[in-house]
């Protein structure tokens, strides 16, 4: 559990860093920061809902689910007798993710995002369209945490394995 724990408590930092940064540094700024032209900037932006700004429950309802979510994977790791690195690291990073978000959502009623990745801007069917949204490193920690779980799911999981 310390390995578990040790690594949430990073994500979560690193999340928390890279906000406060994006905050000071970006939030008045009325352009973005280009660091790849034409694919990759920092530009800052204020979510109130989940990934690409879907809001399907009110703000409140969001931040009693992600709190839900976050003990949930606490209590999971803590009754499974699988601490793999894979297993271990894959929920840290979910979790540590998942708090970083609920950090903002409970001290700003929003989420900080300002990762820009431009895939694509257009127009489809006459409105404006990003084929990717603004995200942050929470989302990233959400995102890689998820997919690990889906790729190495039998390294994680293998057959046989008692579930907590």
């Amino acid at each position: 559990m310390a390995m578990f724990s040790s690594l949430a408590l990073l994500f979560a930092v690193m999340d928390r860093l890279t906000k406060l940064l994006a905050v000071r540094y970006l939030r008045e700024l009325d352009h973005s920061i280009v660091i790849i032209p034409d694919w990759l900037k920092l530009t800052y932006a204020e979510n109130l809902g989940i990934a690409f700004g879907v809001r399907f429950i009110p703000p409140q309802g969001l931040l009693l689910l992600t709190f839900a979510i976050s003990i949930g994977v606490i209590v999971y790791v803590w009754k499974s007798g699988n601490r793999t690195n894979l297993l271990v690291t894959s929920f840290a990073l979910i979790l540590g993710g998942g708090v970083g978000n609920l950090i903002d959502r409970v001290v700003l009623g929003h989420v900080v995002d300002f990762i820009h990745v431009d895939l694509y801007q257009g127009m489809l069917f006459g409105k404006p369209v990003m084929l990717w949204p603004i995200f942050n490193v929470a989302d990233s920690c959400i995102t890689i945490g998820a997919c690990m779980l889906i790729l190495f799911h039998d390294r994680i999981f293998p057959a046989g394995d008692p579930k907590p």
